[in-house]
């Protein structure tokens, strides 16, 4: 394009070549073309003007104006025209009209040309980006398939026809080698606006990207019979599905393996032979847990529903399968369950009974005052806590064989004694920390609460106000026993920074509880605060 007034042809041409090889709205390099005018137009007539440029469409007509204002004195001649000369260029016009004023074409030097392109080129780009981004934001969770065109700091970049992925390194599966050149799946996790163009996020050893291989080399998961409901990998080494199915006469393992393990091989070979246990999954959490530990033997499952721990037992010969090597086995079954498991043998569960039996024996014989053999059938019955046997209902502590009312009676008030003494002896270092008396006010608060606030140095309503919910309450999650070795006793791996609870995750507080000793502990902030009515008074006195 010389010149503005080039052949109509011509432009339309250029625009139509440009949309079809950048696969955007012709409109879009049209819109592009009259700024590009429109600029170059500026350089030729001044800068100052209000230039505007229309190509028509369909027949390339080029049409060039500047807008200007009806004055009745002109102070800016670039923008204003008095009202004589509007009436030349619009009959009828008045002052405070914006009129146009037609401008003849112009031809475009070699400098304006060179301009006019990289304002073209830079009105695609945009748009090509902005479409790459509207085909691929909506594609999350998809799996894609690419070419590797190169491999910078361990990221894999992928050509995906119409725009770029890149597969981070931690999104890798392990020791897999990228060639440039080679086709490569994997599932798009994240897609976002960039001024470089939309970053499309990949990733290979995402669990979610296991089940989408799943769901095209299974016809059944694919039409809704069988859904996956937990997956957990370790990527490159191994994993595990829960999977279900809607029809009872559809086996889900036998249809996820396949015919002599075709399917899951197929599967196997994508993600570099890491091996795949494809377990029934189950409502019941006990169920669940066992299937999920397999290859193990389970013989005892205890659920811990408000700390979601759970405790398995397994025979001792048992013991190094369950966990796995370097814990794999049991994190896998942790994460596909949603709850942390604690593995024991036989053994070491009879000595943690034994030894809480005799714990709890000891203090319901110290704090209600009782001999050995009463202390020990309370604990027999289930009773752990001084609380229980406080507030139980004096009916089902007299039905405890060898028992009668009276004497259920006599160890209610004996533990409700007791609860009395340690709620003052908790009150008295309460005080001796400086936690505030105003503190005991807020509902759900404990003595022994408010001691564990003021060894955290939580001392006044501010102090506890500053909080969040989750600072306050949140509960300390562990890390699963596992063993480094199997000659070697089972291990806790060191708690991390990240694995700390709230101040009161120890005592089982709920959101809404922990939501409610906020709110209160924020009450006076708000107490010195005018009400509507009292800053209305005060405006109109």
């Amino acid at each position: 394009m010389s010149a503005i007034s080039a052949n109509k042809a011509e432009l339309l041409a250029i625009a139509n070549a440009v949309a079809s090889e950048k696969m955007i709205d012709k409109a879009i390099v049209i819109e592009a073309m009259e700024e590009a005018i429109q600029k170059s137009a500026r350089n030729r007539y001044g800068a100052e003007n209000d230039i505007r440029a229309k190509l028509d469409p369909m027949t390339g007509d080029l049409t060039l104006w500047r807008v200007v204002e009806v004055v009745e004195e002109v102070e800016d001649y670039f923008k204003q025209v008095d009202l004589k000369q509007a009436e030349k260029l619009q009959p009828g016009a008045k002052v405070g009209d914006f009129i146009v004023d037609p401008l003849p074409p112009v031809d475009l030097g070699r400098i304006d040309a060179q301009s006019a392109k990289q304002v073209i080129f830079q009105k695609v780009r945009d748009a090509e980006r902005e479409r790459q981004f509207e085909e691929f934001k909506d594609r999350q969770g998809e799996v894609i398939t690419g070419v590797i065109k190169s491999v910078e700091f361990g990221h894999v970049i992928v050509n995906l026809g119409r725009a770029e992925g890149v597969i981070r390194r931690d999104q890798q599966i392990p020791r897999e080698a990228a060639r440039v050149g080679e086709r490569v799946r994997a599932l798009i996790t994240k897609v976002e606006r960039n001024n470089r163009g939309p970053q499309i996020f990949l990733s290979r050893a995402h669990p979610d990207f296991m089940k989408k291989l799943f769901a095209q080399e299974v016809p059944e998961i694919y039409d809704n019979i069988i859904e996956i409901k937990a997956a957990a990998r370790d990527p490159g080494s191994r994993a595990k599905i829960g999977v279900i199915s809607r029809d009872s006469s559809i086996d889900p393992v036998g249809a996820c393996v396949g015919m002599k393990g075709s399917r899951v091989q197929a599967v196997v070979q994508e993600l570099q032979g890491e091996k795949i246990d494809i377990i029934p999954w189950s409502e019941d959490t006990a169920t669940f847990v066992v299937n999920a530990l397999q290859p193990a033997t389970v013989s005892r499952v205890v659920l811990d529903e408000d700390d979601g721990r759970i405790e398995v037992v397994v025979p001792d010969d048992q013991l190094s399968l369950a966990i796995g090597r370097r814990g794999q086995n049991v994190r896998l079954a942790s994460q596909l369950t949603g709850h942390q498991i604690d593995i024991m043998t036989e053994e070491e569960a009879s000595e943690k009974r034994s030894k809480e039996f005799a714990e709890r024996s000891k203090m319901f014989e110290e704090e209600l005052d009782v001999d050995e053999t009463l202390s020990q059938l309370l604990v027999a019955e289930g009773f752990a806590e001084l609380e229980e046997v406080a507030y139980v209902d004096l009916a089902e502590l007299a039905s405890i064989e060898g028992f009668d009312e009276e004497l259920a009676e006599e160890l209610q008030s004996r533990a409700l004694e007791a609860l009395e003494r340690q709620e003052a002896a908790h009150r008295e270092v309460r005080r001796g920390l400086g936690v505030e008396d105003a503190l005991a006010e807020i509902p759900h608060l404990t003595e022994a609460m408010l001691v564990t606030l003021g060894k955290a140095g939580i001392k006044t309503l501010d102090d506890l106000a500053d909080l969040a919910t989750d600072e306050l309450i949140a509960k300390k999650r562990e890390a699963p026993r596992r063993r480094n070795n199997t000659d070697g006793p089972p291990q806790r791996r060191p708690q991390r920074e990240t694995d700390k609870g709230g101040v009161l995750g120890e005592y089982g507080l709920s959101e809404e509880q922990g939501n409610e000793i906020i709110m209160a502990a924020r009450a006076h902030w708000f107490e010195d605060e005018p009400t509507e009515e009292a800053a209305h008074a005060d405006s109109t006195q």
